[in-house]
């Protein structure tokens, strides 16, 4: 047992090192708020129990625990407890949302009318994330639609191709809300080590990207 002034010595290893040079997924990066939707089905045996302020909704005979959650928490209907209105949308929409997605936990940004630059829509978004899972996915679900970021390039990666990206977005605007000249950027998700990346066409990023 370690004494006072001494501490406990363990091996830790070095995290595994990615090759750069592999496949990258170069996705829009939407201005609106990062937001989440955790389904899974009842499990009376769960050890840890579920949040009482989730929705439960029943689907093809199995009952489905439904809950919202912003970047920071978890998230409720309510004047106080929503976060522009995303938890109302998916409480109002479980048993599509969980035909839709199936369990999991699925991330993703709200965005549209009232939420940061707003992009000149009259309406909201739950864009997804991961554009390979959910391909294809575009709904309307109440009063708001379903789908995945615009994808922009995929392949090998290459600063070459994410300069491109980032210019035509420029040039041309954003691609999840045609003809708003305003888009924030991309993200640029890299395969082989599973982290994603951004770049900005605001003064943060400025001059880093063009060639």
């Amino acid at each position: 047992m370690a004494t006072r002034g001494e501490t406990m010595h363990e091996f830790v290893a070095w995290p595994k090192t990615t090759r750069l040079f592999r496949d990258i997924i170069v996705t829009e990066k939407l201005d609106g708020t990062n937001a989440a939707i955790h389904i899974s089905a009842f499990d009376k045996r769960a050890q840890s129990p579920y949040p009482g302020t989730a929705y439960t909704t029943v689907v093809g005979g199995t009952r489905y625990i439904v809950s919202a959650q912003s970047r920071k928490r978890i998230i409720t209907p309510g004047k106080t407890t929503d976060n522009f209105g995303f938890a109302a949308w998916v409480y109002e929409n479980a048993a599509q949302l969980v035909t839709l997605l199936g369990e999991g936990l699925h991330f993703g940004e709200w965005w549209g009318q009232g939420i940061q630059r707003g992009y000149a829509r009259d309406l909201r978004s739950f864009s997804l994330f991961n554009t390979e899972r959910y391909a294809g996915i575009r709904e309307t679900v109440g009063t708001a639609t379903l789908g995945v970021v615009p994808t922009l390039y995929v392949g090998m990666f290459s600063e070459k191709a994410i300069g491109t990206a980032l210019g035509n977005l420029a040039a041309s605007g954003s691609v999840a809300a045609p003809h708003f000249m305003r888009p924030e950027g991309i993200c640029v998700y890299h395969t082989a080590s599973r982290s994603v990346s951004k770049v900005t066409l605001d003064n943060n990023d400025a001059g880093k990207w063009e060639a």
